[in-house]
């Protein structure tokens, strides 16, 4: 089979996390930073997270993934590889695309923490007004 040589890279970002996503074809193993992904997330949520490209596109069990992730917290990382998989995906099989766009995978969540400003506590928040 010609897919099985192949090698599928993507990048996938969410907030200041970076994944980078190898997928190949296989027996469905996922490691996140040499880890298994059982090992690297704890949370059920967010393995079922990392997981949700496939179960939509019906291949799970079928693409071994290998990815490097770095920046941001456990969530952002897990939305991130989610992200870099879905992009894979669509170079394995273009077909795909309408499933994944959909689910809204593919599009890129471009919300960032607003920088905090000169004179304010946070961001947005100021100091407590006193008339006298």
């Amino acid at each position: 089979m010609a897919e099985q040589a192949q090698l599928y890279n993507a990048t996938g970002k969410r907030k200041s996390a970076v994944a980078q996503v190898r997928l190949s074809y296989g027996t469905g193993r996922i490691v996140v930073n040499r880890r298994e992904l059982d090992a690297y997330f704890g949370r059920p949520t967010s393995r079922m997270i990392v997981n949700q490209p496939f179960e939509v596109t019906e291949t799970l069990g079928r693409w071994d993934v290998s990815v490097n992730v770095k920046g941001g917290g456990v969530s952002a990382q897990a939305q991130a590889v989610r992200h870099g998989v879905s992009r894979a995906m669509l170079l394995v099989d273009p077909n795909y695309r309408p499933t994944l766009k959909k689910a809204g995978f593919i599009t890129r969540d471009a919300r960032e923490v607003e920088s905090k400003k000169y004179g304010h506590h946070k961001a947005r928040k100021r100091p407590q007004y006193s008339k006298r």
